[in-house]
């Protein structure tokens, strides 16, 4: 069945149902992109967090995965408990999308569970595989701690400030640019905007992009010019640079002035790529 002549009533059922498992994955899916927020379709998701049916080659759960993707683009508050559940799940990807979902929801009671997470933080960790070894396993950190850092800084928890400084000396490049995101919506301090601005002039093109988007959802105004001049799409450094004209509207608000010279450049910049 196709996106074309899917229905929500419909999606839910071909998610309830028992026998075709590539219909539920794809029902979860379908759910969560076309935002269908009823309560049917949460206590449908809510209810597929539990699945042990549909497993992967590697030993996970994919659909409890998107389960939890669609769960956290749905916005219903309800959905908070179950995710939370969800983070002591053996699979490492159900884990991740449960805190990114949660990062989504922005409900505190997050908080203390994901903390929770990074308290167990293996030190000088090593790449481990899902799966406790097999083949098919993923190489990954020990806990999805990129997802886990990125939903305590949107959910403003600076009493986990000392948990997360840390990592932004972490291996995996990712984590640590993470970590320079949180530390600076805990802090506002520019020295952590300015390691994700260092980072838009390294090598990996990936990595650039992961830069340009945390720069953006920190709305780091300082960042225009770098962001501007980056080696990278186009519309990636303009997805960057709504974020950052979004933040100088805000101070806008705040100081009421009638246009902030932040934002007359930003968006200056911005037509400059189109």
């Amino acid at each position: 069945m196709t996106e074309a002549n899917l229905t929500p009533e419909k999606a839910i059922a071909n998610l309830l149902q028992k026998e075709d498992l590539g219909m539920r994955y794809y029902a979860a899916w379908w759910l969560g992109k076309f935002r269908v927020a009823t309560d049917e379709a949460v206590n449908a998701l809510i209810q597929a967090l539990e699945d042990k049916e549909d497993r992967a080659p590697d030993g996970g759960f994919p659909l409890r995965r998107n389960a939890a993707k669609a769960l956290g683009k749905l916005g219903f508050n309800r959905s908070v408990e179950p995710l939370i559940k969800c983070l002591d799940c053996d699979d490492y990807y159900v884990r991740e999308s449960a805190a990114q979902a949660l990062e989504m929801l922005n409900d505190t009671r997050a908080i203390a569970p994901l903390m929770k997470l990074l308290e167990t933080a293996v030190d000088g960790e090593e790449l481990t595989k899902y799966g406790k070894g097999t083949p098919l396993g993923k190489p990954h950190p020990h806990e999805p701690y990129e997802a886990i850092i990125e939903a305590l800084g949107t959910l403003k928890a600076k009493n986990a400030l000392n948990l997360i400084k840390p990592f932004l000396k972490h291996p995996i490049p990712k984590v640590a640019y993470g970590a320079a995101r949180a530390m600076y919506q805990l802090t506002e301090e520019d020295s952590y905007g300015e390691i994700l601005v260092t980072a838009l002039q390294g090598k990996e093109l990936q990595l650039r992009r992961s830069a340009l988007m945390d720069l953006g959802a920190i709305g780091y105004t300082s960042s225009a010019d770098a962001i501007s001049a980056t080696f990278a799409e186009n519309s990636l450094k303009l997805i960057a640079m709504k974020g950052l004209l979004e933040s100088a509207i805000a101070k806008e608000t705040e100081e009421k002035d009638s246009i902030h010279p932040e934002a007359v450049k930003i968006m200056e910049l911005m037509d400059s790529l189109l």
